[in-house]
């Protein structure tokens, strides 16, 4: 019986010519990019073809613009502590919202160490944080504004646009953390407003393990690794150049592919979102209806455990989450669901389904066959379902 996966937010394959361009660049055997002799200007060549591919992606106004990172989490961390050192003498003060990934919240948790203070913004019941409490967070000594494009849980998008007009109004660095949208929806850091903007390349069928900062020419950022002087004195360390090669060919296909893998990814949403109800009742979905990611869904099923519902999905060959996968392990109930108001009963039964472009039609109706016999089960063992049916 054939996988079906659901957690395209946790990662997604590598695309086939992705993964044939990585197998041609290990076979060349690459040499190091910084040596200065000719294999060494190969690598080079390849590193910088890569940083145009990438920089295209996100209509860069120059490759410079675009750091290399390990990931996403690295990006976030280079973002907060590289602006925080950086600008320490125009100010201490941050805002961002109670949604962040654990990346900006502990990145931002770490340098109240030395100093920082940070509010923290409410959303929503979807998620959304009011730009309005934004502008008047902003104090003095703020020196950076950093909310996320779209929240990996949720899949709600902010009002990322008007924000970061009110960063620039005030003469403050704007910082987005988009892992979840680069390459999945169309990217424009010129349109945005963005001064910094972190992303990932396995979001886009990429390879794991290597993504990067957009640092917007003229921005005051410290790097955070010291060392030598790569990535433009920006990134200490030598490049990840194999995934880096993979994450610039999945980048060069989201440009060509991004409008047709929207519209098919939304059309994969859409039907479990209209089906949905002829099989399953008291599910809240806390997803905004309008503004969010094509391919994600939240949905809290009242009255069962997300957990359960995972396991046993999994049992039959359906891979989904329940929370972010960088939060795997934790037992409290998910900051983000909270956040949005949720119970914490019925944040523990939440689920993330994350459609990809391996995904079909058949998978959803399959899903949905399978989601309705496992938590008719659960529900028929559950204490609180019987309660709320009158029958405990």
């Amino acid at each position: 019986m054939k996988y079906i996966n659901l957690d395209h937010i946790s990662s997604n394959p590598l695309l086939p010519e992705v993964k044939q361009v990585m197998i041609d660049a290990i076979n060349r055997d690459y040499h190091n990019p910084s040596s200065q002799h000719k294999a060494g200007e190969e690598a080079a060549a390849a590193l910088e073809k890569a940083r145009v591919q990438v920089a295209e992606l996100l209509n860069a106004d120059t490759p410079k613009e675009i750091v290399f990172t390990s990931g996403g989490t690295e990006a976030d961390n280079h973002a907060i502590k590289g602006v925080a050192m950086a600008n320490a003498d125009k100010g201490k003060h941050i805002v961002t919202t109670n949604i962040e990934h654990n990346a900006v919240i502990r990145s931002l948790r770490r340098i109240k160490s030395d100093g920082f203070t940070v509010t923290s913004l409410s959303v929503d019941d979807k998620g959304r944080v009011n730009p309005r409490d934004v502008a008047e967070a902003v104090t003095k000594e703020t020196i950076l504004i950093s909310v996320m494009h779209s929240n990996n849980e949720t899949g709600t998008i902010q009002p990322i646009e008007e924000i970061a007009a009110i960063a620039h109004e005030k003469k403050i660095l704007f910082h987005t953390d988009a892992v979840d949208s680069v390459g999945i929806v169309p990217f424009d850091v010129k349109k945005i407003g963005a001064d910094l903007v972190s992303f990932a390349s396995n979001t886009f069928y990429g390879p794991t393990g290597v993504g990067g900062l957009y640092i917007r020419r003229g921005a005051k950022v410290y790097p955070i690794l010291d060392g030598g002087v790569q990535e433009n004195n920006k990134r200490a360390g030598t490049e990840n150049l194999i995934g880096i090669i993979g994450m610039g060919a999945a980048a060069e296909i989201a440009v060509r592919d991004i409008d047709r893998r929207y519209a098919y990814l939304k059309s994969l949403k859409d039907k479990f979102l209209r089906e949905l109800p002829q099989y399953l009742d008291e599910v809240i979905i806390n997803t905004h209806p309008v503004h969010s990611l094509p391919h994600l869904v939240s949905a809290s099923v009242k009255y069962i455990e997300g957990e359960s519902v995972m396991l046993m999905l999994d049992d039959e060959g359906i891979g989904v989450s329940t929370r972010s996968a960088c939060a795997t392990g934790s037992l409290r109930a998910s900051h983000v669901l909270l956040s949005i108001g949720l119970s914490h009963a019925d944040a523990q039964g939440t689920l993330v389904i994350a459609f990809g472009v391996d995904n079909t039609a058949e998978d959803v109706d399959r899903f949905l066959k399978s989601l309705k016999t496992v938590v008719t089960t659960l529900r028929d063992i559950s204490p609180l379902y019987k309660k709320a049916a009158g029958n405990g």
